[in-house]
């Protein structure tokens, strides 16, 4: 749908750059032009990006202190036929921040919900990490201590799709130390730091030589997002290629498919289904 016309009483769910402005679509820039008001988690930060882009839509804060109060006001708007965008600091509004409890108020209550979508600082890093893409999970920001820390953390320790953590610079050495107790030190890691910003960087290695670098580094400033790789991706028995080979070999001779082979390696190994079964085409 190209240039469509906006629907009165609509909630636009509008993402904003993670960093470097020239990631936000045309789209985003026509809708934030177009509608009656944004909803801007802080509205000095937002401000910035539309002066930039010569957008006078006025503003007013939703942020987590204020959000419950904000609801009926901005429910008031929607119903009166208003349209209203909703935009948070950095990326899709709604994740990790307290966008998703107006959405879900709107959807409760039958008010049209469009995302216009854009950057997304999890799926950013994730794409460039070296790690697995085709199963992951988002856990935000991990709980800050006590029993739910300890008990998200222990519940990681079986997660075997690629783990996407936000983290901020002051808790960085806390949490990799944390996912070393969990995982081991020689699990993978890929440290983001600054996504699209001048000051961009991507550490990638094992947790042991991640907390090493950043024990050392001058460079624990900015916004984290971590990208950790699940249990059986990397955890399990260290085998050669050769030694897999024969594990194969044996499992498809007592009559299991290749998938199932391999899904089976793939569990006590440190080679990924994927790595299994494309070794078992070339026999």
């Amino acid at each position: 749908m190209n240039n469509e016309s906006l629907q009165q009483g609509t909630l636009y769910i509008v993402g904003t750059p993670i960093g470097n402005l020239e990631d936000i679509t045309f789209r985003a820039i026509r809708i934030l032009k177009s509608v009656n008001l944004i909803a801007a988690e802080d509205t000095r930060h937002t401000a910035k990006l539309l002066h930039h882009f010569e957008i006078t839509t006025p503003q007013v804060s939703y942020h987590h202190h204020n959000r419950t109060a904000r609801h009926t006001q901005l429910l008031n708007y929607l119903e009166e036929g208003q349209t209203i965008a909703l935009v948070t600091d950095a990326g899709m509004p709604g994740i990790s921040d307290p966008g998703y409890d107006l959405i879900y108020t709107c959807i409760i209550a039958n008010i049209p919900v469009i995302p216009i979508p854009g950057a997304t600082a999890a799926i950013t890093a994730l794409s460039v990490s070296g790690l697995p893409t085709d199963r992951f999970i988002f856990e935000g920001f991990l709980p800050l201590k006590g029993k739910d820390r300890s008990d998200r953390l222990n519940q990681l320790m079986t997660e075997t799709r690629t783990i996407i953590i936000y983290e901020a610079p002051h808790r960085l050495l806390k949490t990799l130390r944390n996912f070393k107790e969990v995982f081991g030190q020689d699990h993978q890691i890929t440290v983001a730091r600054e996504l699209t910003k001048r000051y961009e960087e991507f550490w990638r290695g094992t947790l042991d030589n991640a907390i090493l670098y950043y024990q050392n580094s001058q460079q624990i400033k900015g916004e984290f997002t971590l990208i950790i790789a699940g249990g059986s991706q990397n955890d399990g028995l260290e085998l050669t290629i050769e030694e897999l080979k024969d594990e194969l070999q044996q499992l498809l001779k007592q009559g299991m498919t290749r998938s199932q082979a391999s899904r089976q390696l793939a569990k006590v190994t440190h080679f990924s289904r994927r790595q299994i079964y494309d070794l078992s085409l070339e026999n």
